[in-house]
């Protein structure tokens, strides 16, 4: 992989997860939701997406959206229930969740519509990219990470209206104030905490949708809930209830993950290794960014209303 090429995937992987962050970073930054699995909404949009556009031959834009559409209301089903349980047992619970739709995806084979696509452990292959045709192989790169960054642009401006409204503010007040405060004022708790993981949730299942087109190749092995908390080393690094933050701290974060493939050039490591060194750089900038800058790179922006 040439110099440019690994800069042009690094900022690819940097959007993706951009927008990944952002749609944690509304969950738990600003409504204090300790969402252990976000990874389900990650999985969610990606296969749905790839259902759509294998099986039924959609467009991509109608397996973006399908994605994004079942996404949400997965996370609104399971905040039904759970809205009303405290920090710690609702993080037990969408780690759960999490796992349950990995492992749905991983033994139930037939959703995929059989055919050549396989499903099951041994993954779905030839997913299509988008307008693929219309571009040489040196190029296309570059339009996807148009594509990524777009949809980052969108999905940063949406979540920032959103937690700059009365609804944000009423977010940031059950995360301080638990639900007395709130409650106080007349609002329904529950039916904030439900509105927020359907957002979240669909936001998730983009990134989702983008993952998986650009790498033409899912499986389930690939949303084990390592990644969710690779999300969450983005925004405690990025500075959680900070959008700009949670971008930041998905640059940082990718930065560190794919740096170290160059480490076997100069050390001479095995490749289990290496991988693992990946989450060993991680671990140690959480702990630096918690010893020295413990609301992460940019601060919470206070605001006095």
């Amino acid at each position: 992989m040439g110099l440019i090429n690994f800069l042009v995937y690094l900022a690819i992987m940097m959007g993706i997860y951009g927008i990944l962050s952002l749609s944690l970073n509304l969950q738990y930054g600003f409504a204090g939701l300790a969402n252990f699995g976000q990874v389900a909404f990650f999985c969610l949009g990606a296969y749905v997406s790839t259902i759509v556009v294998l099986t039924f031959d959609m467009p991509f834009i109608f397996g973006l959206l399908g994605g994004m559409t079942v996404a949400g209301v997965f996370g609104y089903v399971i905040a039904i229930p759970t809205a009303d349980l405290k920090e710690d047992y609702w993080a037990i619970v969408t780690l759960a969740a999490a796992e349950i739709v990995r492992i749905f995806f991983l033994n139930e084979d037939w959703v995929v519509g059989g055919g050549p696509y396989v499903g099951g452990s041994f993954g779905i292959g030839g997913i299509p990219q988008p307008l693929r045709a219309l571009f040489s192989a040196h190029t296309y790169p570059f339009f996807y990470l148009t594509i990524v960054l777009v949809c980052l642009l969108i999905t940063y401006t949406i979540i920032n209206k959103i937690t700059q409204s009365p609804f944000g503010r009423v977010l940031k007040s059950f995360r301080e104030g638990g639900d007395n405060l709130p409650q106080a004022m007349g609002k329904n708790v529950k039916k904030f905490r439900v509105k927020v993981m359907a957002i979240g949730g669909s936001f998730g299942g983009l990134a989702g949708c983008l993952w998986a087109h650009f790498h033409g190749f899912i499986s389930p092995d690939q949303f084990m809930p390592l990644e969710t908390f690779i999300v969450w080393a983005m925004v405690i690094v990025g500075g959680k209830a900070n959008n700009k933050g949670a971008i930041l701290g998905a640059v940082v974060i990718m930065i560190f993950y794919n740096s170290t493939r160059f480490l076997k050039d100069y050390i001479p490591v095995e490749a289990v290794t290496l991988a693992s060194l990946r989450m060993v750089a991680i671990g140690i900038l959480i702990v630096v960014a918690m010893l020295f800058m413990k609301e992460g790179f940019i601060k919470e922006k206070k605001v006095l209303y």
